[in-house]
């Protein structure tokens, strides 16, 4: 059984209901209770000129890394995102695996852990809820480093429930 850490980020169609969705679709797929941080609203990184709505849930699954990547990419197709986009545009979910069982994977279509989580504040203070006391796998930092480290952004918890 893997542990798996996924975040989540939506800044259209609802994106309260867009996260909602894909925490339903996590809970189905997870073979445990799953774990949700608070939801976060983060300006965009990048063109989008929409504030995201994030957070990060932790499951259990028997799933291989690359078959979970499939499923996530068709919830994604699912709840309305194309399978082509621009990078850091507006998106109604966006889905990464953020580690999976504390494993490095590298291959055409995957990057385990994701390349940009320890640069964003929107994954690392969801994944601080979650994981207080949460170590980088590759780097071994604490995610309060991480924190001290990402670049600001202007971030807000919510008081949204999943």
């Amino acid at each position: 059984m893997a542990h798996v850490v996924i975040a989540l980020g939506s800044n259209l169609n609802n994106p309260h209901h867009q996260l909602q969705e894909a925490a339903a679709f996590l809970e189905v797929i997870s073979k445990s209770e799953i774990k949700k941080s608070f939801i976060y609203k983060s300006e965009p990184v990048g063109p989008s000129d929409k504030e995201f709505l994030n957070g990060v849930i932790s499951i259990e699954t028997s799933l291989p890394a690359e078959e979970l990547f499939e499923k996530l990419k068709t919830q994604e197709k699912k709840q309305g995102r194309p399978s082509r986009y621009p990078k850091w545009t507006a998106r109604t979910i966006d889905l990464d695996i953020i580690t999976y069982d504390n494993l490095v994977i590298e291959t055409d279509n995957l990057i385990i852990p994701h390349q940009e989580y320890t640069k964003r504040l929107f994954v690392l203070l969801p994944l601080k809820d979650v994981f207080p006391n949460w170590k980088d796998p590759v780097s071994a930092q604490h995610v309060d480093t991480l924190i001290e480290q990402a670049p600001d952004l202007e971030i807000d918890k919510t008081t949204l429930n999943w």
